[in-house]
């Protein structure tokens, strides 16, 4: 393979046509491929894959989309996808997809591969990815209009070209079916063997390929024709002596190699490794051995030492070598080291492009090394080495290789030392001198090889052990194997193409008619291991199948992972194929009780495809806010306005000079109430105040009224929110057709008796005009008063709104009959004089009555948050509450109006904001109600505390019914997935169950319902309240439908999906606190999940004599059960680990269904005990009483992990550490938070396991389970026992102390992990670093050392 290297016009349009720079013999490549099947059989270097391309090209106007075909170039290394993909998209205008294995396309399922054959007109991929997709039926060889197959010398055997071909090519073709993929092979050598002896054998091996590829091969007449175009090197044999290591040194290093082996193999009898662990660690010790014995044998000691010590050690004399270093090293160090040689007398010393080809990635790391050391002291020449990215000795990236290559071309680089990567790899044109150091094993590798010095004049150095005469007459067979296969290639030309033997294509198989998925004898295996390998593991074991052949009965058995739906698969036949028909057999089964889909890929895989489909569902975070109807203008012609009439009672609970004065509301639509009366309660910062709302009656208004209230109450708003007069010119232009979109008055109210009357002389006081009052007042007795614009009667002026020269706006309360113009004024610096001087000196104005009393003005009060959780703690009133004003700078605005009335109605946006939001949490309930044929009860209050997040710094908010709604949520999901799926494993069941509840589901299905919009996500903010009747611009309020009710978007916010999800999750909490189970489940199937509990019988297959494994009278007296089918408990004691087959399950599934079941009565167990707590306070709680280390502790004191049935060293160590850790801790504490290790997972899991069984054995009865497993849990985490978890504790000091909490510093090493933890607080930098067996928990010791040190310093 070699990518395209000629240069192309950029200007040249794509088209069918040939590309006009294409060679003559290309060309004639081109017009055999478009005719019938070829296989290019041509040198390195010769233009290959631009025949390909052209090929490409013409066939495109069949594979351009929207056309539902495609055209795939299939690549054996992953290194060429990249590379041929580049030269497809550079000379087409095709799109073009590149696919590989660490892309994870093992896991994608139907649904991913249609989007990506969608989407591209060529797939560039290794051919493994092909077949896996074909088998599966992703692809159809039919919907493939050409199939290029890159170095197709390897379709033989079970290579995967050779499985494409054989498993679906030839088959269709046998079938009769035409339309068929166009073939297009490459190849430098048709054979890929060591050769042959005839000219008879080679045209064989030709043939053979020929079959399989269903193609006729193309050559030239002569390599001289390509010799025009292409150079070739001239090939040279370099003879060595062999001189042998002194016998006696090399007899004692292998045999001190071999005492170490059997040193290392007999100390694993001493460690503590399970069976295979062992046995892994014997191999690795035995390649090990190999290695070195080999570096022994062709390296020499010397290099063999180098190995060892690495590259430093100091040049040795060559004389000195020559007992240590073979012979053929140092013939190769020769060919460097004397410049007279013939072979570099035609290049200059600088040019030297070499790539010394060797057989393993040892030899070419040292070889890098030796030459690395001695060749820049004699000609500057730089050494690399390329070996493939999996090399155990130093991993090289393909973009590392990419860049020596690059190196290599520009100079950088003189020689590189390689194994096979660069016979059929990355492109190199730059090379003149190719050294075999090691003999091809292949004609195709010597042809590869050789075809890599691409300069002209370029040399091909043979290097042979000087006698052996076997290998110079291979080398030699190779150098005319090219002219031999070329003859036979053409002499059988015009043959037609043979069909493919039975024995290649008659290998039985399993065919899935709906998706056209295929599986053969060989591919089950893969398949049935695959399989395995996606079922649920932990750390103490990784399910996989035995196999147990009986030779003598010709009998296999398979014993399939207990996590499988068929535990074992019994099959008799041929010995060869026994395992193999076992594995077709048990995948037939799995497919056809559905674990494995009809794409033949385990169910798991397309569950995890759609989650993360799912997880990809895009969120537009710009969402509305929605304002009650209730509120909102009703367009009327009527000349009588009707009103619902609604009384605000305001009770002070505490002590002030000012009451507060009840207040009438009048909406145009009555008001969704569930109860006669609506409490609300606010927060102020002397204490609290509660409103009462309740109904009155009904009351019509004329057009003139309604302007009056209206001019009334924005005046009034306007002036609390702005303590300025400036906009209320504009209040006299209000009419009767209101434009403002929110509709509703605010009133004060006093009483005619007993009976709540609206005060209108208050709301008069907004038409107060001197000329009215001089009239009105000439017979007053209080006298007259000169104000800025004209005298007003003495009793007008109290409890009025004054505005002065500087714009300001007063509320006074009386006159200040001791103090005039002419008073002492006591300034802040201690300074003394009069009112009249100091107007004049501050204000230049001139006080022209020095006698008149001055009024008592206070400043206008503020409005504040009074919904907002505050500190209750009493504050003084300000000392410059009240102030001094001469009459005769102020102006009235409004009388007679009292400060009792402003302060009331400084109150009302905080208890219209609290009321709009009942209102929104009621229509919210209505919704369900339209839906649901039973009546759910449930307070607005509730549902009001689900749809207010914490961010609005209420006294309530959702975290408390998030944490139930969660928690119950996951209990009836899990519960009804156990019931419906009962042959589905726990890690499908989890897949499930996180599909079902995720984040993004739950999001999802509240934007389907229009959550968002209901949602309270910000703190109130009095500033931005809309004042009703005001029309400023800046709320305008759009119509939405909500199914047959109506609603308002006042507004846009952004809102983080996972709030919706909170919301939905508390609602459900909402629902279940106030109408049970029930009311959660109906609300549940309004929002979109369905759930049924409805008791499915559990069809168990589990046939064991419970008491002859485990001690079932024991075990029912610890937990206070007894067992109606005691194999339930033998289920849930045992791990997966334990193969033996009399048990054919474990505890997983009963685990998956525990795990819920616990955590829903814990959960509600804390929110029924603590009904007053703080949200926070219940999460902390249920997370120190549901975790891992506090189920295991509970586990080990009750005795249980002596019970588990479990066969795992590892598990067994771990088990006895926590036993012995459990011994150190208070016998008291169950709390897992103060130990310092992690416990095994095993441990928790049985409890879940063992609630689960219960659960199931009492016929789903939760109760039940508590009172069983309760008592194995005691003492519970109470509030006064509850410590904080270091790590949320740590986090809240630092927001508290705003210290500095620098981004946790995590490395992983020797199965351990280290975490850094660092704090900067008041200067100083605290820091500590903590390990333990996972990161959780050396995080979690990290943070408590950093409290420690934060609380001995001082500083918490």
């Amino acid at each position: 393979m070699e990518p395209v290297g000629m240069e192309m016009n950029n200007s040249q349009q794509h088209s069918s046509d040939p590309l006009p720079f294409a060679r003559s013999y290309q060309l004639e490549a081109l017009e055999k491929a478009i005719k019938q099947n070829t296989i290019a059989y041509l040198e390195t270097g010769s233009g290959k894959t631009l025949i390909a391309i052209m090929l490409l090209r013409r066939y495109a106007y069949l594979i351009r989309k929207p056309s539902p075909f495609n055209a795939v170039f299939l690549v054996p290394q992953v290194v060429l996808v990249e590379q041929q993909a580049d030269a497809v998209e550079m000379h087409t205008d095709l799109n073009v997809g590149k696919y590989w294995g660490d892309m994870e396309v093992d896991f994608w399922d139907d649904a991913k591969w249609k989007q990506e054959i969608d989407k591209y007109e060529v797939l560039v991929m290794t051919p493994q990815i092909l077949l896996n997709g074909l088998r599966h039926g992703f692809f159809k060889i039919n919907m493939i209009k050409v199939l290029i197959i890159d170095e197709c010398h390897h379709a033989r055997g079970k290579h995967p070209y050779a499985s494409i071909m054989t498993e679906f090519y030839h088959r269709q073709l046998e079938a009769g079916v035409s339309d068929l993929p166009r073939i297009f092979g490459m190849t430098a050598s048709p054979i890929n063997t060591k050769g042959a002896n005839s000219a008879d054998s080679y045209w064989q091996k030709i043939h053979e390929l020929e079959t399989i590829m269903n193609s006729k091969v193309y050559t030239c007449v002569s390599e001289s024709v390509l010799a025009q175009f292409v150079p070739f090197s001239t090939p040279k044999f370099k003879f060595y002596q062999d001189m042998e290591i002194p016998y006696v040194l090399y007899a004692r290093l292998v045999q001190e190699l071999n005492v170490l082996k059997v040193k290392h193999e007999c100390s694993l009898d001493n460690l503590d490794l399970e069976a295979s662990a062992a046995e892994s660690t014997r191999r690795k010790i035995s390649k090990i051995h190999s290695a070195l014995i080999h570096c022994l044998d062709e390296l020499g000691v010397w290099l063999a030492l180098k190995i060892q010590i690495g590259p430093s050690l100091m040049m040795l004399k060559p004389v000195w070598m020559m007992g240590f270093l073979p012979q053929k090293f140092y013939a190769l160090l020769n060919l460097f080291l004397n410049t007279g040689n013939t072979v570099f007398t035609k290049w200059v010393l600088r040019d030297i492009r070499c790539i010394i080809f060797v057989e393993r990635i040892i030899t070419a790391v040292v070889l890098q090394s030796l030459f690395s050391e001695l060749l820049p002291k004699y000609g500057n020449w730089k050494t690399k080495y390329i070996a493939g990215n999996n090399s155990g000795l130093q991993n090289q990236t393909r973009k590392k290789q990419n860049e020596i290559v690059e190196e290599f071309r520009k100079g950088m680089v003189n020689i590189i030392v390689a194994t096979s990567i660069l016979e059929e790899g990355l492109d190199v044109q730059a090379c003149n001198l190719i050294i075999r150091f090691d003999p091809s094993p292949t004609v195709c590798s010597f042809i590869q090889s050789r075809g890599r010095a691409r300069m002209q004049n370029s040399d091909y150095l043979l290097m042979v052990k000087s006698g052996d005469f076997s290998t110079h007459s291979r080398l030699k067979n190779y150098l005319t194997s090219g002219d031999v296969m070329r003859k036979e290639s053409l002499c059988h030309a015009s043959d037609p193409c043979s069909p493919l033997s039975n024995d290649l294509c008659d290998e039985e198989f399993y065919h899935v008619a709906s998706t056209g998925a295929f599986m053969t004898l060989s591919s089950s295996v893969g398949l049935i291991y695959f399989y395995c390998s996606r079922l649920p593991a932990d750390g103490y074991f990784k399910p996989t199948l035995r196999c147990i052949i009986d030779k003598q009965m010709g009998v296999c058995t398979l014993h399939l992972p207990k996590s499988s739906p068929i535990r074992t698969v019994c099959v008799k036949g041929n010995f060869k194929s026994l395992k193999q028909k076992a594995c077709f057999e048990a995948c037939k089964q799995l497919h056809q009780i559905g674990a494995l889909t009809d794409n033949l890929v385990p169910d798991i895989v397309v569950e995890e495809n759609d989650v993360e489909e799912i997880g990809k569902e895009s969120y537009n975070d710009d969402q509305p806010i929605f304002f009650p109807p209730e509120l909102v203008n009703q367009d009327s012609q009527e000349s009588m306005t009707k009103y619902y009439c609604y009384l605000m009672e305001l009770k002070q609970n505490f002590g002030y000079e000012f009451p507060v004065q009840n207040i009438i509301l009048l909406v145009r639509s009555q008001l969704e109430m569930e109860a006669k009366s609506v409490g609300i309660e606010l927060e102020v910062d002397r204490g609290t105040l509660t409103v009462n709302l309740k109904y009155i009656g009904l009351i019509r208004l004329s057009s003139d009224q309604v302007i009056l209230c209206r001019r009334f109450q924005i005046a009034l708003f306007r002036v609390l929110m702005d303590h300025k007069a400036e906009k209320l010119t504009e209040l006299s232009d209000l009419t009767s057709g209101n434009n403002s979109e929110i509709d509703y008055l605010l009133l004060p109210s006093n009483y005619m008796g007993q009976n709540p009357v609206i005060d209108w002389l208050s709301i008069s006081s907004i038409l107060f005009s001197y000329e009215k009052v001089w009239k009105n007042h000439v017979n007053c007795n209080a006298g007259m008063i000169q104000t800025k614009s004209g005298l007003v009667c003495t009793c007008m002026i109290k409890n009025s709104l004054v505005s002065t020269h500087n714009g300001r706006t007063y509320i006074i309360d009386g006159l200040l009959n001791n103090i005039n113009a002419n008073s002492l004024l006591t300034l802040s610096d201690g300074g003394v004089m009069t009112y009249k001087e100091y107007y004049e000196q501050r204000h230049g104005i001139h006080l022209c009555f020095s006698r008149v009393s001055f009024l008592a003005g206070r400043h206008i009060f503020p409005v504040q948050n009074h919904i907002q959780r505050c500190k209750k703690q009493k504050e003084k009133e300000s000392s410059n509450a009240f102030v001094e004003l001469p009459p005769e700078l102020c102006d009235v605005i409004m009388s007679p109006i009292s400060i009792s009335t402003f302060y009331s109605f400084t109150f009302l946006p905080s208890i219209m904001h609290r009321l709009e939001s009942l209102l929104l949490a009621t229509i919210l309930k209505k919704m369900l109600l339209d839906h649901c044929v039973h009546n759910v009860a449930i307070p607005t209050m509730k549902v009001l505390e689900a749809i207010t997040t914490k961010k609005c710094l209420e006294s309530f908010h959702l975290e408390s019914l998030e944490t139930l709604g969660d928690s119950f949520l996951k209990y009836a999901v899990c519960q009804q997935l156990f019931k419906k799926h009962q042959n589905h494993h726990e890690g499908l069941l989890s897949i499930r169950k996180d599909k079902m509840i995720s984040n993004t589901t739950l999001c999802m299905l509240g934007c389907d319902k229009k959550l968002p919009g209901f949602i309270c996500d910000e703190p109130f903010d009095p500033k931005g309240w809309m004042v009703p009747g005001y029309n400023c611009g800046r709320h305008t309020l759009n119509e939405e439908k909500l199914n047959t009710r109506k609603i308002y978007v006042s507004g846009r916010r952004k809102l983080k999906s996972k709030k919706v999800a909170d919301v939905v999750e508390a609602l459900i909490g909402a629902y279940l606190s106030t109408g049970g189970e029930v009311a959660a489940l109906l609300f549940m199937n309004w929002i979109g999940i369905t759930i049924d509990f409805r008791n499915i019988p559990y069809e168990r297959h589990f046939e064991v004599q419970a008491e002859k494994i485990v001690n079932v009278q024991h075990l029912e007296s610890l937990l206070n059960y007894s067992f109606q089918d005691p194999s339930l408990l033998v289920e849930a004691l045992t791990h997966g680990s334990y193969m033996l087959a009399e048990i054919p399950g474990c505890y997983q599934r009963l685990e998956f269904l525990g795990d819920s079941v616990l955590d829903y009565l814990i959960t509600r167990h804390l929110y029924n005990k603590y009904p007053g707590i703080s949200p926070g306070l219940l999460t902390d709680l249920r997370s120190a009483s549901v975790n891992n280390n506090c189920y295991a502790l509970s586990a080990v004191k009750a005795g249980l992990h002596k019970h588990i049935l479990q066969s795992s060293q590892k598990l067994y160590k771990h088990i006895k550490e926590t036993v012995e850790s459990f011994q150190e801790l208070s016998l008291d504490c169950t709390f897992g938070w103060e130990s310092e290790k992690s416990f095994p997972k095993v441990l928790g899991d049985v409890m879940e396991s063992l609630a689960g069984a219960i659960f199931v054995d009492s016929g789903y009865n939760k109760e039940t389970v508590f009172r069983s497993i309760r008592p194995l849990l005691e003492p519970l985490i109470t509030l006064e026992t509850m410590t904080v978890h270091p790590v949320k504790e740590l986090n809240e000091l630092c927001q508290k102390k705003h210290y500095e909490r620098r981004k946790p510093i995590v490395s992983h090493g020797n199965g351990v992990s280290s975490v850094t933890i660092e704090v900067e607080a008041n200067g100083e930098v605290l820091k500590h670093t903590s390990t333990a067996c996972d990161k959780k928990m050396a995080k979690k010791l990290a943070s408590k050392e950093i409290l420690k040190s934060l609380k001995l310093a001082n500083f918490c």
